[in-house]
């Protein structure tokens, strides 16, 4: 079996790790990979944002699965491409992949269908979202996100007015995460444990993998700004067996049928970032392809193929 992995990065390199240990594995490519993923298959000079040239790179050399990690091929509608011409890729749809290509999109659908999360309000002008703030709509410490995709840095948590409109300034009209900043989501700020979940899914069928926690913030002791992942580790007694049945069913498979109803059936890998709070586990985010740096510790804990 011939198996290309999308991506360059430690998330990439676990996942060439883990599927070069199959025994179905004939040949493995990554593309653009990393030194790592160098010493466990063929690095291809093509980059991940090449839709095309990865397709064609597919077709020529009869990829039997594409395996894409990072989540702006998905949002640009690598598997709608793959799909139409007969070849099976690992991954949702465009259309699925807004979960987390808008976090607009993301919040709608979860109120819409009744799933745990932050109570929110979405703002397309700056001057509307520093109105809100300034007639106090909001208690502090509050959450101002970036609409769309931002590397995982564009979520900040504000302290006080003066920080929430510097944050709807620097997303908005300083444009620090470009088009992601064209609308805002301002939502409360949610109190408890954090982890991160992952299942696979064919749109039907839901497999749990074990839970994780990913530190964010670039300090010690939870301090500064968010980052796309400081580091991680996975234990089972971060979600205990009721929680993980609660969620599993309010939010996992409330968002798998959910999606399937609005005609969106997703299949792939979908992450709920959690908050475990005194109210019960609630969405922080949804990703839509394996976690980075989560990967690192979860695949190394699975003993299948």
């Amino acid at each position: 079996m011939k198996v290309l992995i999308v991506g360059s990065g430690g998330r990439e390199h676990t996942l060439a790790w883990k599927i070069h240990q199959s025994p179905h594995l004939t040949q493995l490519y990554c593309a653009p990979g990393n030194p790592g993923t160098a010493q466990l298959g063929d690095n291809i000079p093509i980059a991940a944002s090449d839709l095309e040239g990865l397709l064609e790179f597919s077709q020529q050399n009869q990829i039997d699965l594409t395996i894409v990690g990072p989540e702006a091929p998905l949002v640009n509608g690598i598997v709608d491409r793959y799909e139409a011409v007969g070849l099976k890729v690992a991954g949702p749809s465009q259309n699925a992949a807004q979960l987390e290509g808008s976090k607009v999109f993301a919040k709608d659908f979860m109120q819409r269908h009744k799933i745990p999360t932050a109570h929110y309000q979405t703002y397309s002008s700056t001057s509307a979202a520093e109105l809100a703030l300034c007639r106090g709509e909001y208690k502090f410490p509050l959450v101002v996100k970036a609409d769309g995709l931002a590397a995982g840095k564009g979520v900040l948590i504000c302290q006080n007015l003066t920080e929430s409109l510097d944050a709807v300034s620097l997303i908005m009209e300083k444009r620090e995460f470009g088009k992601a900043g064209d609308r805002v989501v301002i939502e409360e700020f949610l109190e408890g444990e954090e982890l991160s979940f992952m299942v696979f899914t064919d749109g039907t069928r839901i497999l749990p993998m074990v839970p994780s926690q990913d530190h964010k913030t670039i300090y010690e002791e939870d301090m500064g700004p968010n980052t796309g992942g400081m580091g991680a580790y996975s234990v089972d007694w971060i979600l205990d067996q009721k929680i993980r049945r609660q969620v599993m069913k309010e939010i996992i498979e409330a968002t798998i049928q959910g999606m399937a109803s609005d005609g969106h059936p997703f299949a792939g890998v979908l992450y709920a970032g959690l908050m475990l709070t005194s109210d019960g586990p609630k969405v922080l985010e949804f990703n839509v392809r394996f976690g980075d740096p989560e990967t690192q510790v979860i695949l190394t804990r699975l003993n299948s193929d």
